[in-house]
């Protein structure tokens, strides 16, 4: 799956800093028909996207869309199960946007006598001449590199210029760009160096291709030979000469032979030889004789030789690599992608750390000591419709986990549906179309009541039909509320949907329970001493559970003590209990 995740970043544009192409609204969403439904995926994605480093990593999700497709979903789960733990991306963090710093410190340019040559040099926005008279030529002296191609009828004056360089392609001419682009990413390759044991063999192999190319960002100015440098390497020479001359023994008879023939010993040359060699100087700059001197012609040729063919040894040096550096772009875009799948991989790797267990489709749907992934330190929650129980009336106390357990069945969901594991155990249908109506936070009206009326008539009602519902009772009157529920749960669990409708109207409906339902109850048992509801979040199935307004009262009474009115209610309370 690795190479069709590489030809989906190619396809979308999707590169380390570059905004994507991409769009950013996901077909595959269109399982969930709610705009509440919608919500809570998407949270789900931000939760995944948390975990990497690069902005345009999360553009890769896309690949991993919600599907209906059962052999989608077990090729996806193959694939994350190859993941390996602990992947690090954490040094990804330190790659940076490139900031080209290197430009050519001399005078270049590009001429040729070829129009259609010239007109393809300027949309390279390469610095280009057309040269149409030897008076153009004569103007090439004040530039310190020249690059030439097709040039016929100048060629022999232009073969004078010192700085002259021919090229024989087009691909050849101004590298320069390449070595600027080169410049801005040195610091992401020696990041990446310094991690190359976190890399895949290829990307290694890039990073490699890179390194070599490095050596044309440094100064030219640090290789010119100075006399300092010069006589401290000459000093270092000597010095050592000197400590290893004394641990060997001469005879009489090779001292007599030295001092008659002027000679040294293959002995004593040798050591010679080696000193010089281990210094970065050109040998020619010092005699081979004790003490070692400065051979002060050869040393003026070469320092003068240097200065002049500075720039041109840059531009050749240049011309060296434009294999390698022709290929630049499309390395860098190959570099770009392999981080990105590093990066996603390893930051599924720290998503699923603690998410072994990969959902099942099942005629059931059931949780198992899952945990919720927008909490700290959840209590595992263990919950099930099937067959029997198509639908579930989730009664409870306020701030007790009943909106909490409806998010929870649809974050599991999701992940089940991009492929990825969860925590605990999930069994489910492959659920086609899923409708969730949060708790409306405004006021009951007639529209609104007529609006959620209208939503649920549009439901296309089946087996693959998942239906979350959260207190709807509150756009209606209380009295007419529990009836509506009722007969919602009716309908919908006879045409085979599964529910959950999260509701303060249990009682109500206990007493006449619709066909395939079940009352489940979150309870609150207390307060702890920081005036904390004490609740148990797993559900009671088939238990009613009191909304218990009264600890609500109490818990606001306790900690608001110097509020008369909440005392008085909570005694009132009291008094009626």
């Amino acid at each position: 799956m690795e190479k069709e995740l590489t030809q989906f970043i190619r396809n979308n544009k999707i590169s380390l800093f570059e905004p994507s192409t991409l769009n950013k609204e996901s077909k595959e969403e269109n399982i969930f028909k709610t705009n509440d439904a919608k919500s809570i995926y998407k949270k789900v994605i931000t939760n995944i996207c948390g975990n990497f480093c690069f902005d345009n990593t999360s553009n890769i999700l896309k690949f991993f869309s919600i599907t209906t497709n059962p052999e989608t979903i077990k090729s996806r789960q193959e694939f994350f199960k190859t993941i390996p733990k602990n992947l690090d991306n954490s040094f990804l963090k330190q790659i940076s946007k490139p900031k080209p710093f290197w430009k050519p410190k001399y005078d270049i340019l590009v001429v040729t006598e070829n129009e259609s040559t010239f007109l393809l040099l300027k949309n390279l926005n390469c610095p280009v001449q057309y040269l149409t008279s030897p008076h153009d030529v004569s103007e090439l002296e004040k530039y310190e590199i020249v690059q030439i191609i097709d040039c016929e009828e100048f060629e022999r004056v232009l073969e004078n210029l010192p700085q002259s360089i021919f090229l024989k392609s087009m691909d050849e001419v101004y590298l320069e760009r390449y070595v600027e682009i080169l410049s801005g990413w040195k610091k992401n390759i020696e990041l990446l160096q310094k991690n190359a044991e976190n890399l895949s063999p290829e990307t290694n192999k890039i990073i490699l291709e890179f390194s070599k190319l490095l050596c044309l960002l440094e100064d030219p100015q640090s290789k010119i030979i100075t006399r300092a440098q010069a006589e401290d390497a000459l000093e270092k020479i000597n010095e050592s000469i000197s400590e290893k001359i004394k641990e060997i023994t001469v005879s009489g008879d090779s001292l007599f032979k030295m001092l008659s023939k002027g000679k040294f010993s293959p002995e004593i040359e040798q050591i010679v030889e080696k000193e010089i060699e281990k210094t970065s100087f050109p040998e020619e700059i010092f005699t081979k004789s004790i003490p070692v001197q400065i051979d002060e012609p050869e040393f003026e040729n070469i320092t003068k030789r240097q200065s002049s063919d500075e720039f041109t040894n840059t531009a050749l040096a240049i011309k060296k690599y434009s294999n390698e550096l022709k290929e630049l772009p499309k390395n860098l875009k190959e570099l770009s992608n392999h981080l990105l799948i590093l990066d996603f991989k390893a930051g599924i790797s720290k998503f699923i750390k603690n998410s072994e267990n990969f959902p099942t489709i099942s005629a059931k749907m059931a949780m198992t000591n899952s945990q919720n992934l927008f909490l700290n330190q959840a209590q595992p929650i263990t919950f099930h419709l099937d067959e029997k129980d198509k639908c579930s009336i989730l009664t409870g106390a306020n701030s007790g986990g009943k909106t909490t357990l409806l998010e929870h069945i649809l974050q599991l969901i999701s992940l089940f549906q991009i492929g990825l594991p969860v925590s605990g155990t999930l069994e489910t249908p492959l659920f086609s179309e899923i409708y969730y109506f949060a708790k409306n936070k405004g006021a009951a009206n007639k529209g609104a009541f007529e609006n959620l009326l209208t939503q649920l008539s549009k439901i296309q009602p089946g087996k693959q039909t998942l239906i979350l519902a959260d207190e709807i009772e509150s756009v209606t009157e209380p009295g007419v509320a529990g009836n509506i529920i009722k007969a919602t749960a009716e309908y919908f669990a006879s045409k085979g949907c599964y529910l959950v409708i999260a509701t303060h109207l249990g009682k109500h409906i206990n007493e006449n329970l619709p066909q395939s339902s079940r009352i489940d109850g979150i309870e609150a048992k207390g307060l702890d001493e920081t005036f904390n509801l004490i609740v148990n979040h797993n559900p009671v199935l088939g238990k009613l559970a009191n909304s218990t307004p009264e600890l609500i009262i109490e818990r606001m009474s306790k900690s608001n003590k110097d509020i008369d009115f909440f005392k008085y209610l909570y005694e009132s309370m009291k008094k009626e209990k």
